[in-house]
């Protein structure tokens, strides 16, 4: 059914004149009663009858013009709705993100994007290393706060951040008595360490930062995530060097240390797919930025 003939039909019913209503629609009378006349063929019932104050509605009419305002109705918070989505003032995005980050940007990030865009409607999902590049090219995710970034020809990468990499031990460890420990002192302890980078396993800031100190850890267990890492260092398996956010979520009996004469980071990043236009990834990105730079 053309919302234009409702329109029409509403404005007639409401001014129960046919003259009225095209003084109100600003258009000339004939062609009124002309819409209203293909929409009563439409239904196939008259919709009006004259009266004595002019026109009244028939049985018929009531029944439509009882739905044609919510229908009018709708059709226009459709509209807005679109032009609100397309202008980034409302919309749903699902949200990646690395168990590391979590406790660090998540309570910042979320009030955050809420204040930006009242009418968000948010989604989250944890990722591994395994996974992230996978959902996020899956569209399972509309965005993901990576640690490091994602390398892929598909996958567009923005810089919000970065995290120095400290040494986590158990509270037992000899060296948590230390303020911050030499990368010597590394040397020959176990590793336990996370999924190589996907392109260049040489890349890892990790393997960057051992190499530079001429420092030799035999891996003891290569995991998929911070917190599985983090578990292992607890169980006294190895040592982990992480990024310095991943000790808002340690568990008791993990203490966290800085490595002197080491400055090395991780980059914090945005990842999204690059063919995907959401205006909302615009607004994300900007909060990230906001709320993960300070950090």
């Amino acid at each position: 059914m053309d919302l234009r003939r409702l329109r029409y039909f509403v404005a007639v019913a409401e001014a129960r004149s046919v003259g009225k209503a095209a003084e109100r629609l600003r258009m000339a009378q004939p062609p009124l009663s002309v819409q209203i006349r293909k929409l009563e063929a439409e239904v196939g019932a008259p919709l009006f009858r004259r009266g004595t104050r002019g026109m009244d509605l028939t049985e018929a009419g009531q029944a439509l013009l009882a739905r044609a305002g919510e229908a009018l109705a709708l059709a226009a918070d459709g509209v807005e709705a679109a032009r609100a989505v397309a202008a980034g003032r409302r919309g749903r995005i699902s949200i990646g993100y690395m168990f590391a980050l979590a406790n660090a940007v998540l309570p910042r990030l979320i009030p955050e994007l809420r204040r930006s865009i009242p009418g968000i409607e948010l989604h989250f999902a944890e990722l591994s290393a395994s996974t992230r590049e996978a959902r996020l090219l899956d569209r399972n995710v509309t965005v993901a706060l990576c640690m490091p970034a994602i390398n892929h020809p598909e996958i567009q990468v923005a810089r919000v951040g970065a995290q120095p990499l400290m040494l986590a031990m158990p509270i037992r460890s000899p060296l948590s008595r230390l303020g911050a420990v030499p990368m010597a002192k590394l040397h020959g302890r176990p590793l336990i360490a996370l999924p190589r980078p996907e392109q260049d396993p040489a890349s890892s800031a990790v393997t960057a930062l051992l190499r530079r100190h001429q420092v030799v850890m035999p891996i003891a267990s290569r995991v998929e995530t911070v917190h599985s890492a983090m578990s292992l260092v607890l169980a006294g398996e190895g040592l982990a060097i992480l990024p310095a956010c991943a000790k808002l979520g340690a568990p008791q009996g993990i203490v966290f240390r800085p490595l002197r004469d080491a400055t090395d980071s991780i980059d914090v990043a945005v990842c999204w797919r690059r063919d995907s236009h959401s205006p909302l990834i615009r607004t994300f990105l900007k909060c990230a930025e906001k709320v993960v730079a300070p950090m």
